[in-house]
């Protein structure tokens, strides 16, 4: 045991395990739909819910509040589950899900305005199809191959 300059007891053994590539892009993903969510309240305000209006757009993306909502809900997401290999990977499948999802709807959505209750055009479908492939690539990188130390296996014994 070492003791540090707190005066706490802490095992020579235990390292943080190093952050993995997958976990940084569940981060900066995440990052990027926080900063669009609250970008989007400065230009939708927080009326008008539902409403289809591609007037209302966030560097070419259609957005209302609802969308809004969404993207902060993702992006608080990523925020979270970035820190492990494990979350990391859940938060890409939900990308994989939510924005495939999203993507479909959004072929149907981007032309009626009765079912288009998330504002989507068609720069919103690229970029949730794009979410949708980043996601995959989040939830399946390969995981880092650490140093193990030889399985040391028992002593057979010979007749």
């Amino acid at each position: 045991m070492t003791t540090s300059s707190t005066g706490a007891s802490r095992s020579p053994e235990y390292t943080r395990p190093a952050r993995q590539v997958h976990q940084w892009l569940a981060l900066i993903v995440g990052l990027a739909y926080l900063v669009v969510g609250i970008w989007g309240f400065f230009i939708t305000g927080f009326d008008g819910f539902t409403e289809h209006d591609h007037s209302e757009t966030l560097l070419g993306f259609a957005i209302n509040p609802l969308h809004n909502i969404i993207h902060l809900a993702i992006g608080v997401l990523g925020v979270i589950l970035w820190t492990t290999d494990r979350s990391a990977r859940t938060f890409g499948w939900i990308l994989v899900v939510g924005y495939g999802a999203a993507f479909v709807y959004g072929l149907w959505a981007v032309n009626d305005e009765d079912i288009n209750f998330l504002n989507i055009n068609a720069a919103d479908n690229v970029l949730h199809a794009v979410s949708a492939v980043l996601g995959l690539v989040i939830a399946l990188w390969p995981a880092r191959r650490t140093a193990t130390t030889p399985r040391t296996e028992p002593a057979v014994r010979r007749q």
